[in-house]
């Protein structure tokens, strides 16, 4: 609620007199203007969820495997991955330092685990594309418009959410232990994912190369019972990150990445079982272990 403190009152030649509003009535008000933004984008990022589960009923993203004409101009797979993704980097820096918590220790370790993905999916991974040898798909202009659309309201409600909405003990207060075990099991299953993610990654790069551009059936590891580990893995390093900060703009990434990934990977499934038949496990699922 808008709380004005007591202004000066100024008196004119005709014995009327008015407020000046004061510098902390304005502080207090652009707060919660910048408060409403807030639960507003974040209700948005809640809202996109279902929509997308529903909109990935009817048609699968032209990039990458099912990439196919008729989409309009296209850029190359590693640019477009740098481009889309990139407002995790450049937008989180310029907000991050505007919140209240910007130097909690849990604030800052909840962002360097953020930012360590990113730096991978925003960095590493388009040049390992580029440096892959292998001509990759391009990924239609359309399609990173709306990937980079997203993780421009993401970044914005992530960063705000860490840097200054979410909820951190005090600096004279003991961390509990329930906090010490959120945060270990949480980093646990963050890393595990992220790991997942990354090995599962390089190993479609390799075998996109001794397909020599084509497609071979994945094999090992987590490729035995999933179709897409590296979905899963990052679903996981969210999930993770979602325990470590326990926040509700975190819980909105966290389902909004099972929404897009999920029946991405479901998709993904149906393209291997179609062009390979019965070479393709039919035990094997999309994207959790033994369920989807």
């Amino acid at each position: 609620m808008l709380s004005c403190q007591a202004s000066p009152v100024i008196s004119t030649n005709q014995g009327e007199s008015f407020h000046i509003i004061s510098m902390d009535s304005t502080s207090t008000w652009k707060d919660d203007e910048s408060e409403s933004v807030y639960r507003f984008l974040l209700l948005t990022l809640y809202i996109i969820s279902p929509l997308t589960v529903l909109a990935l009923q009817f048609l699968s993203a032209p990039y990458g495997k099912h990439y196919r004409s008729g989409w309009g101009p296209s850029l190359s797979a590693p640019l477009a991955w740098f481009l889309m993704e990139s407002p995790t980097l450049w937008l989180t820096s310029l907000l991050f330092p505007l919140g209240a918590n910007r130097s909690h220790p849990l604030s800052l370790f909840a962002l360097s685990l953020y930012i360590l993905h990113y730096v991978h999916r925003t960095i590493i991974y388009p040049l390992r594309l580029l440096l892959s040898g292998r001509s990759s798909a391009p990924v239609p202009l359309l399609v990173a418009f709306f990937a980079f659309s997203f993780n421009l309201l993401n970044s914005y409600v992530q960063s705000r959410s860490l840097s200054q909405y979410a909820n951190y003990p005090t600096e004279n207060q003991p961390w509990p232990l329930y906090l010490w075990a959120r945060i270990i099991i949480g980093t646990g299953i963050f890393v595990w994912g992220m790991r997942v993610n990354i090995t599962s990654d390089q190993a479609l790069v390799k075998l996109k190369q001794e397909a020599k551009g084509g497609y071979k059936i994945p094999k090992g590891c987590w490729f035995d019972l999933v179709t897409c580990p590296n979905y899963m893995g990052e679903a996981a390093e969210w999930l993770g990150w979602t325990i470590v900060t326990w926040s509700p703009a975190a819980f909105a990434f966290f389902l909004y990445t099972c929404a897009n990934l999920g029946p991405r990977a479901k998709a993904n499934m149906k393209w291997y079982r179609e062009k390979f038949g019965d070479e393709f496990p039919r035990s094997r699922k999309a994207f959790v272990p033994f369920l989807y």
